[in-house]
């Protein structure tokens, strides 16, 4: 008798293939879920300080390092370099950002093959592997840009961030309540700057898409308000 062994197609329902294993349980296979990340310029400081701001007190001490209250979020929104450093975004469809992170490339010359990465998600949509994403955009950016060793500073209670940088291969050095990790990244390639190009042209098209949408919801809203308006002068008028 001849088995059928086929690998089962993607669900239409759940984006997931299911398959079963030596022991006749089913297995299900999550497809990978493409997360368009845009590079963040000068004009979206404000939405970088709106979503720094809205981080709980807890989630700020992870970031920052310190219990950094707003005037120290907003020093630091107001002090980001966009000519050298890169920031990365990712984007709801309300055009909220809901993750962000922080390339920051050395300013000393003579440590300009490393850079340094902060991340930030926030609480309403972790566990979805947002910062992981980020990650990897920034490793590949900074491959590109001829970065040699990318370097994390976090403290020890910062689980998610360094079990990141562990699953991407980082020498995680623990002292204390502090930790540093180091991750050594290969030379750049064609595949990887095509890559990027695709991911940077993704990362607009869905920021563009956005924009628009929330334009045209915009106006709809107006025009029912409008609507609304002309009813209710009508029902007053008695007509």
């Amino acid at each position: 008798m001849q088995h059928n062994t086929r690998t089962p197609a993607p669900s239409a329902v759940d984006g997931t293939s299911r398959a079963h294993g030596r022991d006749g349980v089913e297995q299900r296979r999550t497809a990978p879920v493409i997360v368009p990340i845009r590079s963040l310029g000068p004009e979206h400081r404000e939405r970088i300080a709106r979503h720094l701001m809205a981080l709980s007190p807890h989630d700020r001490y992870l970031r920052f390092g310190y219990a950094a209250a707003d005037e120290h979020v907003r020093r630091y929104v107001d002090s980001l370099n966009f000519t050298r450093d890169e920031i990365f975004g990712i984007y709801n469809r309300r055009l909220e950002l809901i993750a962000m992170a922080h390339l920051a490339f050395s300013i000393d010359p003579s440590l300009t093959s490393c850079a340094e990465f902060g991340v930030s998600v926030s609480d309403h949509v972790r566990g979805r592997g947002y910062g992981a994403r980020l990650f990897e955009r920034a490793v590949m950016h900074a491959r590109n840009e001829g970065v040699q060793s990318l370097f994390i500073h976090a403290l020890s209670e910062n689980t998610a961030m360094l079990k990141i940088a562990r699953n991407a291969g980082a020498t995680v050095e623990r002292d204390g309540s502090e930790s540093e990790a180091f991750l050594r990244l290969p030379a750049a390639t064609l595949d990887s700057r095509v890559n990027e190009l695709v991911q940077q042209h993704l990362g607009l098209t869905d920021y563009h898409l956005k924009a628009q949408a929330q334009q045209f919801r915009s106006f709809l809203q107006g025009l029912q308000e409008v609507r609304q308006g002309v009813q209710d002068a009508r029902q007053k008028s008695g007509r």
